[in-house]
């Protein structure tokens, strides 16, 4: 068996860097309340066609109901191991702007009833918020010691 002559990744500076920098930003009080939101978020979708009235609308109630529970998965792992999932964030954003688009695309000609304009209303909305927190959790990454540098420490 043969001895390794470097040390193992996980005590490269880089990577240390990285982790005290991903520690650093979910420890905010603004990372925490915008992890809050987004969970929130994806419940309020999961839920929103019994809350709004539009259950009936099977296709659309569905899709709302795995849109919301996906996001709310995706999101909640930021909290606990942001510097393995900052990058699906990007996922994040593409879950809200399916949300804001479903009520056309799923529903489609079965969505002429009364309750149509609260579901297109309520998926508008909350795919709006939810791109706008998504693209928050993002930015998050994207912090002092980042931002327009090649690495957290600023080395290239």
């Amino acid at each position: 068996m043969t001895v390794p002559t470097s040390p193992r990744i996980e005590t490269h500076p880089d990577i240390l860097a990285l982790r005290a920098h991903s520690e650093e930003t979910t420890a905010t009080t603004a990372a925490q309340a915008v992890e809050a939101l987004a969970l929130l978020c994806g419940v309020y979708l999961a839920a929103s066609p019994w809350i709004v009235g539009f259950g009936f609308a099977t296709n659309l109630a569905i899709n709302n109901l795995i849109v919301g529970i996906a996001f709310a998965c995706l999101v909640g792992g930021f909290g606990s191991a942001y510097e393995r999932t900052h990058a699906m964030s990007w996922a994040a954003v593409g879950l809200a702007l399916w949300t804001i688009v479903s009520p056309w695309v799923v529903a489609g000609h079965a969505l002429v009833t009364a309750f149509a304009t609260r579901a297109v209303v309520s998926n508008v909305v909350i795919g709006a918020l939810c791109c706008l927190i998504a693209l928050a959790c993002a930015r998050m990454g994207l912090g002092k010691g980042t931002l327009g540098r090649g690495t957290p420490g600023g080395r290239r």
